[in-house]
C-alpha cells in the first residue's frame, strides 16, 4: 500500500515531535528558545503550524540533541543493478 504524504503533513510531523521532545526533557518554550537561540515566537509558530525555517530547525535539534539524525537525510541511493555500480558519478546536471 502506497502512503501519500504531503509537505504541510511532514512539517507538522516534525513540529510535533519537537514539541514532544522539548516536554519530555523538560523545557518550556522560552528556555529551548534561549538554548538553541531562535526566537520565541519562531518557535510558538513553528510548534503550532510547522513552519520554520531549515536553520531553525537545526537549532533546535542541536538544542535538543538530536542534529546528528540530520546527517542520514539524502544519502546516495544504493545501486541495484550492476551498471549502477560500475557507472562513474556524474559531475554536472546536464546529461
Amino acid at each position: 500500500m502506497v502512503t501519500i504524504i504531503s509537505e504541510k503533513d511532514v512539517l507538522l510531523l516534525l513540529a510535533k515531535r519537537v514539541k514532544e521532545l522539548r516536554l519530555s526533557a523538560g523545557y518550556s518554550r522560552e528556555s529551548l528558545a534561549k538554548k538553541s537561540g531562535v526566537n520565541y515566537a519562531t518557535l510558538r509558530v513553528f510548534e503550532s503550524t510547522g513552519k520554520v525555517s531549515l536553520g531553525h530547525l537545526l537549532l533546535l535539534a542541536s538544542a535538543l540533541g538530536r542534529l546528528d539524525e540530520f546527517t542520514a537525510l539524502f544519502l546516495p541511493a544504493a545501486a541495484r543493478t550492476i551498471l549502477e555500480l560500475t557507472a562513474k558519478p556524474r559531475k554536472r546536471g546536464r546529461k
